[in-house]
């Protein structure tokens, strides 16, 4: 079984303290780790089964992503929406990618960390070196999911990965919502249409 080889790791951090030409309440920190690794399926032929592969990364993704960038946002509490990404190289597929992000041994280890009980919004694709990394997150509390403010894109790149034989694993984290958000939510759109959340009509007053 190919050894995990993780040729660097990148921290990534912007704070937004002015949107729209307004000062926002409160800094939006959004923060991000990557670790930029050797695919470990790339120049072979197609493999039918990639779990061992996955399950021989997972752990040690997770345990060197996670702690890292709840360090960066300066532990569990301030994290409120949270998402990943992954990207691989020309030499291998989109389902390499895909695999070492989409398994609960990588994503609940970062969901627990974070003290959320969502699912991580994903991207995941082929490109090469330089390319976005897309981050979409929404609001880690599953019971919060659909809150607009929480829905963030944070985008980085870095600009000598992944190369042909390489995947870029990564994690991102906000400490909340968009800075003077007011677009409303799912809830209040539906009572505007005269319907619940499951669309039925809403009973006429009495």
């Amino acid at each position: 079984m190919t050894e995990v080889v993780i040729r660097k790791i990148v921290d990534y951090i912007e704070d937004t303290l002015v949107e729209g030409g307004r000062q926002v309440p409160v800094t939006l920190r959004m923060a991000a780790t990557a670790a930029v690794i050797r695919n470990p399926w790339a120049g072979i032929p197609f493999t039918e089964d990639l779990q061992p592969q996955i399950l021989a990364h997972a752990k040690v993704l997770a345990d060197t992503i996670v702690p890292r960038l709840v360090a960066l946002m300066g532990g569990a509490g301030n994290i409120e929406a949270f998402g990943k990404c992954a990207v691989s190289g020309t030499q291998g597929e989109i389902e390499h990618a895909a695999g070492l992000i989409h398994t609960l041994h990588f994503g609940n280890v970062f969901r627990i960390a974070a003290g959320g009980d969502s699912f991580l919004s994903f991207t995941n694709k082929r490109a090469g070196p330089g390319t976005a990394l897309t981050i979409p997150m929404t609001h880690k509390d599953s019971e919060q999911k659909g809150a607009r403010s929480h829905f963030l894109t944070m985008e980085f790149v870095i600009p000598d990965a992944p190369g042909p034989d390489e995947i870029v694993v990564t994690l991102g984290a906000a400490s909340g919502g968009r800075p003077h958000h007011r677009i409303g939510d799912r809830v209040n759109d539906m009572k505007m249409m005269g319907v619940d959340q499951a669309g039925r009509p809403l009973s006429a007053p009495q």
